[in-house]
C-alpha cells in the first residue's frame, strides 16, 4: 500500500475538517497525519506522496509552515508533493483559483518549493470562536472585502465538491 503524509496548519479547525473530507478519496493509501505546529521529524522519502494544507489568518500563513518547507525543501522538491490553502477570500469564485489567489502568489514568492498540485478552498467564518479583539479585526477585514460582519452566526464557505475533486487529483499517480 502506498503511503501518503498529510501535514496541516489549522487555526480554528477548518483546514483539519477539509483534510477529514479528503481522506475518503485516499483509498489505496496508508494516510499519516501530522500537525505542522508540533515537533515533526519526518523523512519525506518514506512517503509516496506528501500533501500540505495551511490556513491563512490575518493575511498570513503560520511561520511553522515556512519553517517546515525551508528545512525540507529538497525532500519536497523530490517528492510527489501538493499544497492547498484555506482562506476566506476564496469565498469569491475568482479568488478560489490558485492562479488568481494573492495568498498563493505570496506563498510561491516566499517558498523555495513548487508543489505539483495547488488548491485553494474557502474557509469558515467562526465568530462564535473568536475573542473580542479577533472578532473586531475580522469584522473590519470582512467589511473591507464585502463579507459578513454579522456576529450572530458562523458561516462556512467551503466547497466540499471542490475539496473532494482536489483530493482525487492528489491521489492520482503523477505518471498517469
Amino acid at each position: 500500500m502506498e503511503k501518503l503524509l498529510v501535514l496541516y496548519s489549522s487555526r480554528n479547525g477548518q483546514t483539519r475538517k477539509i483534510i477529514a473530507a479528503m481522506q475518503d478519496e485516499f483509498t489505496g493509501y496508508d494516510v499519516e497525519l501530522a500537525d505542522l505546529h508540533g515537533p515533526i521529524r519526518k523523512n519525506l522519502s518514506k512517503y509516496d506522496k506528501v500533501l500540505i494544507g495551511a490556513s491563512v489568518r490575518y493575511g498570513h500563513f503560520h511561520r511553522d509552515l515556512y519553517t517546515f518547507i525551508h528545512i525540507h525543501s529538497e525532500q519536497l522538491a523530490a517528492a510527489d508533493a501538493s499544497f492547498f490553502c484555506v482562506c476566506l477570500t476564496a469565498r469569491k469564485p475568482e479568488k478560489a483559483d490558485p492562479r488568481n489567489n494573492a495568498y498563493i502568489s505570496k506563498f510561491l514568492a516566499k517558498s523555495p518549493w513548487r508543489p505539483r498540485t495547488i488548491g485553494v478552498f474557502a474557509g469558515a467564518l467562526k465568530y462564535s470562536e473568536y475573542n473580542w479583539w479577533q472578532t473586531r479585526i475580522i469584522q473590519l477585514i470582512m467589511k473591507i472585502t464585502g463579507g459578513s460582519t454579522d456576529t450572530s452566526q458562523d458561516l462556512e464557505f467551503t466547497d466540499w465538491d471542490k475539496v473532494r475533486d482536489f483530493a482525487r487529483q492528489v491521489a492520482r499517480s503523477k505518471y498517469e
